[in-house]
């Protein structure tokens, strides 16, 4: 009697378990695709912050943020697009903004190109006495 109840349940956890592979499969796949995303989110906001501290320490938006950001760009491997809130010299306690965009790429093979436009902002105020 027992042997005859497990014959007539043989192979119906094959398909099951396939279909159950295939799903892990595929949440695996999306995950290597968007995980860059959030990656590239966490380096964008980095740069935003270091750059705007750069500014914050300087008491100006120029030539030492326009190094700071060639810098950052090489040691993190981004180049996004840069945008001040104002530039030139920043009175003590006045506050600036910067502003960073770029576009990233999440493909799904031959499915298709999906551009994202990632944006990072940063704000701060001057530590810097202008006379």
């Amino acid at each position: 009697m027992m042997k005859h109840k497990w014959k007539k349940r043989s192979g119906e956890g094959y398909i099951d378990t396939c279909v159950l592979i295939l799903c892990a499969m595929l949440v695996i796949a999306l995950a290597v695709k968007v995980l860059p995303v959030y990656v590239a989110k966490q380096q964008l906001d980095t740069f935003a912050a270091e750059l705007v501290r750069e500014a914050e320490i300087t008491g100006r938006v120029g030539s030492e943020t326009t190094t700071r950001a060639q810098v950052l760009s090489e040691r993190l491997e981004i180049d996004p697009g840069i945008r001040w809130s104002r530039t030139g010299r920043i009175q003590l306690n006045e506050e600036v903004t910067v502003t960073l965009t770029m576009d990233v790429d999440i493909g799904f093979g031959g499915l298709g190109s999906f551009p994202i436009e990632l944006t990072a902002q940063a704000s701060g105020r001057s530590e810097v006495y202008w006379k």
